[in-house]
């Protein structure tokens, strides 16, 4: 029920700040071996040599400013990294706000382990179109 919520408050607030979904979340999983990987993911419990982790992308969110999506990945039940796939690039100064944005917004959401994170000051637009992709991604991956 609060994911719920949580997710209906992200949308509204996509929503009124001119954010619209344009695509559904996809979800695909990979298997890591124990050796290092791009994200240095190492081996899980109990020595079975390798971690499953599931990564799900995010709807494709429109704003007057471009297009924003996100992929996440979800790993023994955590958030373990938060990609953006696209940023809002219709000119360059939101380009310049979408590259300042993103790295404060993964660190947020990596900490918090959730979509429920404060926006980036100067950067609303991105920062809701970004969450609301995010909630569809964890929303796809039931988390």
């Amino acid at each position: 029920m609060a994911t719920a919520l949580a997710s209906a408050g992200i949308l509204l607030a996509g929503w009124q700040s001119g954010a619209h979904i344009a695509e559904t979340s996809t979800a695909t999983t990979t298997s890591l071996s124990s050796s290092a990987t791009a994200g240095g993911t190492g081996t899980s419990g109990g020595g079975t040599g390798t971690t499953t982790a599931a990564t799900y992308d995010g709807a494709a969110v429109q704003t007057r400013f471009g297009t924003v999506q996100v992929q996440v990945t979800i790993q023994n039940g955590k958030i373990t990294e938060v990609t953006a796939l696209q940023l809002t690039d219709a000119e360059r100064k939101s380009a310049q706000i979408s590259s300042r944005a993103a790295p404060v917004l993964r660190s947020e959401v990596l900490q918090a382990q959730s979509a429920n994170v404060q926006t980036v000051g100067g950067a609303t637009i991105t920062s809701d179109a970004y969450l609301t992709s995010l909630q569809a991604a964890l929303d796809a991956a039931h988390f």
